[in-house]
């Protein structure tokens, strides 16, 4: 789909900047995306400063278009003590993120006090302060009153040491707990039933594969529109299916009508809603409303992620390919967690269903052109910048383009989930 730049804030010209931002989602223990940690992406540590801390603040939260995000998530931003001393934080509301306070090197640990009255300065203007587990030791104590947000690493943790340290976190501070690193349910499930409600990994993303699995009811239902567009069947034929499905109807015309798309006038009929889309942007629309039918216990988050993969890889591929490709690189995006939404392995998910040949390149052989532009989606919410400097070299695109995409997508999908 290609939207018209002057109805369309998010195609506004994006700021300069060299640095590039990585996200991961933080998830309550209802598995729904609740905000997101956003960090610079640099591979030498050393060249963090103010300055670039600045940027990716400004750039991340200083947007007009970034309000639907911020007003709806929890934006956590990774901070240091010199760009905490900056003058960039008089720009950003403090209600709108969550500032982490790293841990000094054990060679400063004398200058813990001297940054305290910076810290508390921050705490009263209203800005939410979130630490590692070290403010929990005797040597940080004047911080711990500050703490909104205590995050702890089970890749650090021994398992058998968890339920000690959250006891002793709980007895200590009411600070919120979010287990960081979170690599399987097993885990998920331990530090949950020990009362922890915040949660950053990648376990809700792995599919979870049940033999015999097949689609829901809903799913099927879309299966079955996905299948009609791409035959190019006729209006009456897809009208039909959706007449048999109210919740497929309700949530189409819901979508339809979501301030994402822009429309003018409502649409309020199954034939107008077919006819005013087009073939190519209902099977667009179809592949993002397979994220809505969470049926088998899938995680919300899985949907939120889903959405966010389809905008951003449409947008990259907006900069090198044509129109009709970047619906497919959309379709590629929202599908490439198809084996985790229907609890099947991917081959057999894609049987299901008939798609352009590109759109199974990508999500079987990750090969063919719209395999780069999924590797650079995934690649945004890891922290692996070797695979995110090599997926966008590769490409040729700039990082300050990569990070407008990141950040419009992350706001286009908060619109469309609204």
């Amino acid at each position: 789909m290609q939207e018209n730049p002057s109805s369309n804030p998010l195609t506004t010209q994006h700021p300069d900047t060299s640095r590039a931002i990585a996200r991961q989602a933080i998830l309550d223990d209802y598995r729904t995306v609740i905000g997101y940690e956003l960090f610079d992406r640099t591979l030498e540590s050393d060249a963090r400063s103010a300055s670039s801390d600045a940027q990716l603040l400004f750039n991340a939260l200083s947007l007009a278009e970034t309000d639907v995000l911020a007003s709806r998530k929890t934006i956590f931003v990774n901070c240091t003590h010199q760009s905490l001393a900056g003058g960039h934080l008089e720009l950003v509301a403090p209600e709108r993120v969550v500032l982490e306070i790293p841990a000094l090197p054990i060679s400063q640990l004398d200058q813990i006090n001297n940054h305290l009255p910076n810290l508390q300065q921050l705490h009263r203007r209203g800005f939410r302060l979130a630490f590692d587990y070290s403010v929990l030791t005797q040597q940080y104590e004047a911080w711990l009153p500050l703490a909104s947000f205590i995050k702890f690493d089970l890749s650090i943790l021994k398992p058998e040491a968890v339920a000690g340290f959250v006891k002793l976190a709980q007895a200590k501070t009411e600070a919120r707990l979010i287990a960081s690193n979170v690599q399987t349910d097993k885990q998920f499930t331990l530090v949950k039933d020990l009362g922890v409600k915040l949660f950053q990994g990648s376990w809700f993303a792995k599919p979870v594969i049940v033999e015999g699995q097949r689609a829901q009811a809903a799913q099927a239902n879309i299966i079955r529109l996905i299948d009609l567009v791409r035959k190019q069947s006729s209006t009456n034929d897809i009208e039909a299916l959706l007449k048999h499905d109210p919740m497929l109807s309700f949530n189409l015309l819901r979508f339809i009508n979501s301030a994402g798309f822009g429309l003018r006038s409502e649409v309020t009929s199954f034939k107008h809603a077919v006819m005013l889309l087009g073939l190519n942007r209902l099977f667009k629309w179809a592949a993002l409303l397979m994220t809505t039918s969470n049926h088998g216990g899938t995680p919300p988050a899985v949907g939120t992620t889903a959405v966010v993969r389809g905008r951003l890889m449409e947008m990259l591929a907006q900069e090198k390919l044509p129109p009709e490709d970047c619906d497919n690189a959309f379709v590629v995006g929202v599908f490439s967690m198809l084996d985790t939404m229907l609890g099947m392995p991917m081959d057999a998910a894609l049987a299901t269903l008939t798609l352009p040949s590109q759109v199974n390149e990508a999500l079987l052989l990750n090969s063919g052109p719209l395999a780069p532009f999924l590797e650079l989606t995934i690649a945004c919410e890891s922290n692996d910048d070797v695979a995110f400097a090599k997926a966008t070299q590769s490409l040729g695109l700039a990082s300050s383009h990569v990070n407008w995409c990141h950040l419009q997508a992350l706001v286009w999908a908060e619109s469309i989930g609204a």
